[in-house]
């Protein structure tokens, strides 16, 4: 039977994200899907949900959510302090929604991004083999006020053991980011190349699904590449300095010197900064 999530209220930003849409990057298509897979994983094997299940992708300011049936729900990622019916609950476990059940968030306690499942995934629109949300490919491209969002009903008693499943969170507090040198990391000064590997690095305030910014400045003496490939977790460096990360929803060209990748892993625990916090890269050989 289908149901409805009413957005009562929509939160800072918060989108419907699976694993992105593969194999449109030649036509200039973003990859997009959620920013942090590892939680986006645990939250449908807690629910024992297809790994690829549609969830929605909560950025640190919550929405405020009501059921209009029974199903059952999962939290992971960042602890964004979630309430059903203005009790508190916790992340990394079921969930039991009834009809009219309200989910709301409250003050974010640790990471950026928080991810919410649900029995069977959310049964948004599919555009090029994926739900993910980006602007101009699909209907919509955050929550608003009013929207209603559909998914399964059910009642059933799907599971037959009560055993939790362990999320290891320390990579929301790790300031270790995983890199590995770009295309054009040899061009850079020793000293430069010295500075990327022992200093540590601000999270800019313009930061984004498509990119977070660094905010040192660093001498930049590169000139600018020829128009080339860049993917999630590619780190561009700037005429004017800047280190910009690009992540899941960035473009798949760029003109500015690549000169480091991130790994999946850095990727996820890049994605659970916020602005001010402190970042290290390690580099993997």
């Amino acid at each position: 039977m289908k149901a409805e999530v009413e957005i009562l209220h929509p939160g800072l930003f918060s989108t419907i994200q699976d694993f992105g849409r593969r194999g449109f990057q030649k036509y200039g298509v973003p990859l997009s899907g959620v920013m942090d897979r590892i939680a986006l994983k645990t939250a449908n094997l807690i629910l024992q949900n297809q790994a690829d299940a549609a969830v929605m992708e909560i950025t640190q300011m919550g929405p405020k959510l009501k059921f209009s049936a029974a199903t059952k729900i999962a939290i992971s990622g960042a602890n964004l302090s979630p309430k059903l019916n203005d009790e508190e609950i916790e992340n990394n476990e079921v969930v039991k929604i009834r009809e009219g059940d309200i989910l709301s968030f409250g003050r974010p306690e640790l990471g950026m991004r928080s991810y919410l499942a649900i029995l069977n995934g959310f049964k948004t629109e599919k555009v090029l083999g994926s739900r993910s949300w980006y602007e101009d490919i699909t209907s919509h491209e955050k929550l608003e006020k009013g929207m209603q969002l559909q998914y399964e009903a059910s009642e059933e008693e799907k599971y037959e053991t009560h055993a939790a499943i362990k999320f290891d969170d320390e990579y929301l507090n790790s300031v270790e980011i995983e890199v590995f040198v770009g295309p054009e990391f040899n061009k850079l000064t020793e000293t430069l190349k010295s500075h990327l590997r022992q200093s540590n690095f601000s999270i800019d305030k313009n930061n984004n699904r498509m990119a977070i910014q660094l905010s040192e400045i660093l001498e930049n003496e590169l000139e600018p590449i020829i128009t080339g490939p860049v993917l999630p977790g590619t780190v561009q460096l700037t005429p004017g300095g800047k280190l910009i990360v690009l992540m899941r929803d960035c473009q798949t060209t760029g003109g500015y010197p690549r000169v480091l990748q991130l790994s999946e892993k850095g990727i996820n625990m890049m994605s659970q900064k916020k602005a001010g916090d402190k970042i290290r890269f390690l580099f993997k050989w």
